[in-house]
């Protein structure tokens, strides 16, 4: 079958190969034909190292498509089920699971396929990025990383909900639970970003700013529910216009050190900071010892929008059909396979906001 493989960590450019075998599905397992999937800024960072990988791997973890084969043991899920993939599934058996009622916080799962081979070439192991590999037409995966959802979705919205837009609108109302009426700022326009502020539209939010260096970017992000849009220079000044003391949520959709502490420092006293973007493990923000007493800020990460992909996947697409979320107006670009490389290229330029990949 056909893929895009990235042959070495590091590497600027995937291989586009045909000659990729899918390992066929086990006790528990089922085989996913893929039919549309995203390109996520998560995919250059583990072809970067930024997140560990192992190499050769298979980038793409923003998949749907359809069920091809059942392994033994299989509840639930059927040949010919549409699915969307989610690349860090809950088990239903952990403390996190169970206890604490925090599945998104499961690992159980996700650490077990990380490091195990999704694919062989020439006899020769090929991993898949956080344990999918979704630039490939087929992949194998837990029942539980198998979201089923209703035929009439189309596969490349259903890709999207797998990653970005469940990572940034859930942000938005599960893990900072923004309040109707609240003033909000976004640091980033990509993919995660727009989600951030379509989440904090539908949570209610009465002032949502877009920040960006693109000026393209900051008149979208107004189509998808920004109140206002500026570059970081000309933050300062509008904050002070719209809030006097700052904002009540800052979203981060960046990963850099120095936007996650723009993002705090953008929000008042007793305000909320919320970290989306993928930092690398070797930076740091810093803080010092007096502010964090003073300030009572709350900063925090939120992992894959704190979201059930059991339950949330669903309710996400009830917003779409209802209205309250474009998930078209998202989609930049509809490609082919072999333009994976142009994709990424466009991406680090800023350029888009998805793109999508359909087989």
């Amino acid at each position: 079958m056909r893929a895009a493989v990235l042959l070495n960590t590091g590497d600027e450019k995937l291989e586009i190969v045909d000659d990729l075998e899918v390992l066929p599905p086990g006790p528990g397992e089922v085989t996913v034909k893929i039919e549309a999937t995203g390109v996520c800024h998560s995919d250059l960072h583990a072809m970067n190292g930024s997140l560990p990988q192992p190499a050769p791997f298979v980038p793409g973890h923003e998949g749907a498509g359809i069920v091809t084969e059942v392994g033994e043991g299989v509840t639930g899920l059927a040949e010919g089920d549409h699915v969307i993939v989610a690349w860090s599934p809950p088990c239903g058996k952990c403390n996190n699971c169970v206890e604490r009622k925090s599945p998104h916080l499961c690992v159980m799962i996700q650490f077990t396929i990380a490091g195990t081979p999704k694919f062989t070439r020439n006899g020769e192991p090929v991993f898949g990025m956080a344990g999918t590999g979704t630039f490939a037409e087929y992949l194998t995966l837990p029942q539980e990383a198998a979201i089923k959802i209703d035929d009439d979705v189309p596969f490349e919205i259903a890709s999207l909900i797998g990653c970005g837009v469940s990572t940034g609108v859930g942000a938005a109302i599960n893990t900072a639970k923004v309040k109707p009426g609240s003033s909000v700022v976004v640091f980033g326009c990509g993919g995660v970003g727009i989600s951030a502020i379509q989440g904090a539209h539908v949570a209610g939010a009465a002032i949502i700013v877009a920040v960006d260096l693109v000026d393209e970017k900051l008149e979208t992000a107004k189509t998808f529910g920004a109140t206002h849009a500026c570059k970081p220079d000309d933050l300062a000044a509008l904050q002070a216009e719209l809030t006097g003391d700052g904002f009540d949520y800052a979203f981060e959709a960046i990963g850099l050190p120095v936007t996650m502490r723009a993002a705090f420092d953008a929000v008042r006293r007793g305000g909320t900071a919320c970290i989306i973007g993928v930092g690398a493990m070797d930076k740091e923000v810093s803080f010092n010892g007096f502010e964090l007493f003073f300030s009572e800020k709350t900063f925090m990460g939120s992992y894959y929008g704190s979201v059930d992909v059991r339950s949330d996947f669903h309710k996400l697409l009830r917003l779409w059909k209802a209205g309250q979320l474009d998930l078209e107006g998202m989609i930049t670009t509809k490609m082919k396979l072999d333009d994976i490389n142009d994709a990424f290229d466009a991406m680090k330029r800023g350029e888009v906001i998805r793109q999508v990949i359909t087989f």
